[in-house]
């Protein structure tokens, strides 16, 4: 889940790689991977898609235990909101779900009323900002 990462654990990003325009979806579903570099698109081994993943600087070292070395990476499901947006996700998020727009490198990022699937704030209103109707 998003709220188990630690932003201790993403210290050493130096980027976010994204596979996918981020501009259309409303979330994206975040875990730390165990990989096996610090950079290049990892394997992916889910149902659905790989949509982005972190890319690490030199100066991370790689587990003890395993060699591997902790990364996010960023990813839909077949049943998410951007490919069924009358589905299950239709007026919420996964747990582990986050608005791509407030990722950064060492940024863990957060859940938004657009992630979630809500009205748009009155802030939003204000600057002009509206959300997709589906």
């Amino acid at each position: 889940m998003s709220a188990l990462i630690d932003p201790s654990q993403l210290a050493h990003e130096t980027q976010l790689v994204w596979l996918e325009d981020i501009a259309c979806l409303d979330y994206v579903r975040q875990s730390l991977d165990r990989l096996p570099t610090r950079a290049g698109k990892p394997a992916y081994r889910r149902d659905g898609r790989i949509i982005g993943y972190a890319e690490l600087g030199p100066q991370a070292r790689s587990s003890r235990a395993s060699g591997t070395f902790l990364r996010r990476v960023f990813w839909l499901l077949p049943h998410d909101r951007d490919r069924q947006p009358d589905g299950l996700y239709h007026s919420a998020a996964p747990s582990e779900a986050v608005d791509p727009r407030t990722l950064a490198p060492k940024v863990k990022g957060y859940k938004t009323q657009r992630s979630e699937g809500g009205p748009p704030s009155d802030a939003m209103r204000e600057l002009g900002i509206t959300l997709p109707t589906t």
